[in-house]
């Protein structure tokens, strides 16, 4: 069989069906549906307010939603707080890092391992970051708050996998990083997708989410108005337009 992304289907591990979110009289999220197959990267693209980070919230339950479903791996999780989210696999880095200001890189890594008791697997998984991340370990007694943005986007990052995630939601990765820095964090996201983990991912440069994404939905107030192959979006006309500085 053959995906929409024109490469063979592969099991779905996210549904989200008809996901609604009010604040207040206002509605954020209308109905919207989506699925994420085991291994992709998809991306969600649109301008602030379009209802990108209420749309990570809703998933992970950290905002409450007015209706629809999220099932992830084949299970029901609508309904479970975030930490039992977090212990099915289904793991969030938040827009804005998010780390603990007060604590150590090591301290912050070892949070986010906090739903586990495989004490070796943690051992090997903390190294497996510090492969990533090789400034973490050159940093790891530093206090957290003392690192630059970069690095702590790169601490937020090693946390969530610290969580051994099937799926990482990644909200606005790049926001606030020099250049440089946003090629190497958009770098890392391709070696963590390859090692396995399944990727939805939220960011405002649109040109690299596109280039890293396998499909892309297009949000525009609560709504998902087109969707495609990510490389078919990033020529299309009116995504150029709006996304792509042309």
């Amino acid at each position: 069989m053959e995906s929409i992304d024109g490469g063979v289907n592969r099991p779905m591990i996210l549904k989200v069906d008809k996901l609604t979110v009010h604040y207040g009289a206002i509605q954020a999220l209308r109905g919207i549906s989506f699925e994420v197959q085991q291994g992709e990267i998809i991306t969600l693209i649109g301008s602030n307010g379009a209802g990108k980070t209420t749309t990570l919230h809703g998933i992970s339950n950290i905002i409450k939603k007015t209706a629809g479903t999220v099932i992830f791996d084949g299970h029901d999780i609508t309904a479970l707080p975030p930490d039992r989210i977090v212990a099915t696999g289904l793991v969030h880095v938040p827009e804005g890092r998010r780390i603990f200001a007060n604590l150590t890189v090591r301290d912050n890594l070892e949070m986010g391992a906090y739903t586990r008791r495989d004490h070796a697997g943690i051992k090997a998984d903390m190294e497996n970051v510090f492969g990533l991340f090789p400034r973490l370990k050159e940093r790891i007694r530093q206090t957290a708050g003392t690192l630059s943005g970069g690095e702590q986007q790169m601490l937020a990052m090693g946390r969530a996998l610290m969580a051994k995630p099937r799926l990482l939601l990644m909200d606005e990765p790049s926001m606030g990083l020099a250049p440089i820095l946003v090629d190497e964090i958009f770098s890392i996201i391709r070696r963590i997708n390859e090692s396995g983990t399944t990727i939805l991912l939220v960011e405002q440069n649109a040109f690299k989410a596109l280039g890293i994404a396998g499909r892309a939905y297009i949000l525009e107030t609560g709504e998902i108005v087109k969707t495609g192959p990510a490389a078919e979006l990033m020529k299309d006309d009116s995504v150029k337009a709006a996304y792509l500085g042309g």
